[in-house]
């Protein structure tokens, strides 16, 4: 169980919502573990399943909608786990990370192997009801979920192993949906990659100092000063592969005016973005949700014909 007595985390620089704070006490470091008062990494990894989804009807499928949404709950708070689990001494080390549960000593990691164990239970029911190529699929990413918390001490791209991860949701969307693999979900499945990699080396900008200290590897880092022209080319693929997306699956015209929608806000994301400032960087990564519902909405508007 949680430790008592140990210091309390209730200012955390990217909290997003306060709620946690009124669960018991013996339950907060196992929401903060899980992130439960960060929802936007939720998101982020829901999207891409919900996209999935959108692209092979106007209507996507409620129950569906519904076990991908529990999954992502599930999966992101077991990734969460497994990534403090891994990095509790180098969080330590980090001002924005130090009071992560597992970090301040709040949490045993016995304790959070039992959590992370529950959260994979969930996760593991949810594939269980859906086709079983989508079961497959589920499973084959799992060996890139455990070994990513450890890429960022061997290469400056740990956010490309985070974008395999997180958008694999995009193609066990399209399989659990169908029932088969097709080209459009690959393509779908690259622009989510494009995009992951833009928004996650935003965020590793706020860490940047303090990883050089420790050692610590990123893209944040590997860029340096020339990050923007880079988030811009990821950007840009992202909206090119979304563009060959939409015309492999026959989408209408809707679709392509719905992608003028994403790519502004895209561009209102990071027009001007301080990369050193790291209140802007959050900002800029939290937009991100938006950008996942305007992708969605451009998918359903792309089966309306007139």
């Amino acid at each position: 169980m949680a430790r008592q007595g140990s210091p309390r985390a209730d200012l955390i620089a990217d909290r997003q919502i306060g709620w946690i704070g009124r669960l018991p006490a013996w339950i907060r470091p196992y929401a903060e573990l899980a992130r439960w008062d960060r929802p936007i990494g939720t998101w982020l990894l829901l999207w891409p399943c919900w996209w999935a989804l959108a692209l092979v009807g106007p209507l996507p499928d409620p129950v569906l909608l519904v076990l991908f949404g529990i999954g992502a709950i599930a999966m992101r708070g077991a990734g969460c786990a497994i990534n403090d689990l891994a990095d509790r001494d180098f969080d330590r080390r980090v001002a924005r990370t130090r009071q992560r549960p597992l970090a301040s000593g709040r949490l045993r990691p016995r304790d959070a192997l039992a959590f992370l164990a529950l959260q994979l239970l969930a996760g593991l029911v949810v594939l269980l009801v859906m086709p079983p190529i989508a079961i497959v699929l589920g499973f084959l990413i799992m060996p890139v979920v455990v070994a990513y918390p450890f890429m960022k001490r061997i290469t400056y791209w740990p956010q490309a192993f985070l974008a395999i991860c997180f958008n694999w949701g995009a193609v066990v969307g399209y399989a659990a949906a169908t029932g088969h693999l097709a080209l459009p979900a690959l393509t779908l499945y690259l622009a989510g990659m494009a995009w992951t990699m833009g928004y996650d080396t935003i965020y590793a900008h706020q860490d940047k100092e303090d990883d050089a200290l420790i050692g610590v590897r990123s893209t944040a880092l590997l860029f340096g000063a020339n990050t923007r022209p880079w988030v811009i080319g990821f950007y840009a693929a992202m909206l090119a592969m979304l563009v060959l997306t939409g015309a492999l699956a026959g989408l209408g015209l809707l679709f392509y005016l719905g992608l003028v929608a994403v790519a502004w806000a895209l561009w209102r994301q990071i027009r001007g973005l301080d990369f050193d400032d790291t209140a802007g960087c959050l900002a800029a990564f939290r937009a991100n949700r938006l950008v996942g519902l305007l992708v969605a909405l451009a998918f359903m508007l792309g089966h309306l014909r007139f």
